[in-house]
């Protein structure tokens, strides 16, 4: 019988491709699904005990009454501490971008991000207490970046993808000016000493990829070498978020220092992906698709998608762990089934 582990020393030997005594689990408390399920959701989390962090203080959010327009429907709009203008339709949801800071690119060279701090005096002390009380059970990320998203966010898609194809000296300043900026967040990491740290950029469509191999390389790999690099000197995880099919660059991320990758699953063979990152050393979270089968799947294919990611991935061993996170649109009947299937897997029911 193996031996009960702590949360933390779960997901750490899951990185490391070693056996855990239960499948890791990470839950993330999505507003927008939390907002549509309310206390139903949160008393279904409320019933796990996922290894990243306690759910125990989960709330029902609420809009201010603001955000709603004369029908009652949620319609916000802002413009955000980047300069770029947003409309959102759904709570909780990712919305459009309506303004760009940088439609201009002349304006570049005006252009300052907002202020990135550094945590220093009472504020980094706090912080490091937080921490070091967090990681005595649960493994601990501490902060997060995007390069190529936050870029979209500051000059509309087009253009941005016709300088990154003719790598003009602009995008190439915008580039290096975000990841200076992140590069703050990376030491803030590295100072309350936490365990990993987060990336988030979309780089496939459901067809292929959006910037050919030879540009990513080019441009975006020697970036997220130099902005990861001090937490892959300090023995830090990297975990990275990339949805798409993103097949054709796993080595490359492997390469710049990522440990565990957040795929869109439906789009590999599952086996074959196993295969690929458990040969990589590339741990995988493992994120049922928030699409098709979520949204328009019945309970029993919810059930059976779970069952095999367990038969291609085998995380008993090491080298992945399940990853949770609820959407508005997801029936409730789904949604039951994917919490219910993993306290099943876990062997906590």
């Amino acid at each position: 019988m193996t031996t009960p582990m702590m949360p933390r020393q779960r997901v750490l030997e899951a990185l490391a491709y070693r056996p855990v005594d239960k499948i890791p689990l990470q839950v993330h408390p999505s507003p927008g699904g939390l907002y549509e399920h309310g206390h139903l959701l949160v008393e279904l989390m409320q019933r796990c005990y996922p290894d990243f962090g306690p759910l125990g203080d989960l709330q029902v959010p609420v809009p201010p009454a603001e955000d709603f327009d004369a029908d009652g429907r949620y319609h916000r709009r802002l413009t955000d501490a980047w300069g770029t203008d947003w409309e959102f339709r759904l709570y909780g949801v990712w919305g459009h971008r309506t303004g760009y800071p940088l439609a201009d690119m002349a304006r570049l060279a005006t252009y300052r991000p907002p202020p990135a701090v550094r945590l220093t005096g009472q504020a980094l002390a706090q912080a490091r207490r937080g921490g070091a009380t967090h990681r005595q059970t649960w493994f601990h990320v501490g902060g997060g970046a995007s390069l190529f998203e936050t870029m979209q966010s500051l000059r509309p898609y087009e253009d941005l993808l016709i300088d990154l194809a003719h790598d003009t000296p602009e995008v190439n300043r915008l580039a290096d000016m975000l990841v200076e900026h992140s590069a703050v967040a990376v030491a803030n990491a590295l100072a309350i000493d936490a365990d990993a740290f987060s990336v988030g950029d979309d780089f496939g469509t459901q067809q292929a990829l959006i910037l050919s191999p030879a540009i990513w390389r080019r441009f975006f790999k020697p970036r997220y070498q130099q902005l990861l690099a001090p937490l892959v000197k300090a023995g830090k995880h990297v975990l990275f978020h990339s949805c798409g099919c993103i097949g054709p660059l796993l080595d490359d991320l492997r390469e710049v220092g990522a440990s565990a990758i957040w795929p869109q699953l439906p789009l590999f063979d599952l086996r074959e992906l196993a295969r690929r990152c458990r040969d990589l050393g590339l741990a995988v979270q493992l994120h049922p698709d928030r699409g098709e089968l979520m949204q328009r799947g019945t309970p029993s294919q919810v059930r059976d998608y779970m069952r095999s990611l367990l038969d291609a991935f085998a995380p008993q061993n090491g080298g992945s762990w399940l990853y949770l996170e609820i959407d508005p649109g997801f029936p409730w009947a789904n949604v039951a089934a994917l919490f219910e299937a993993a306290l099943q897997l876990r062997g906590e029911v």
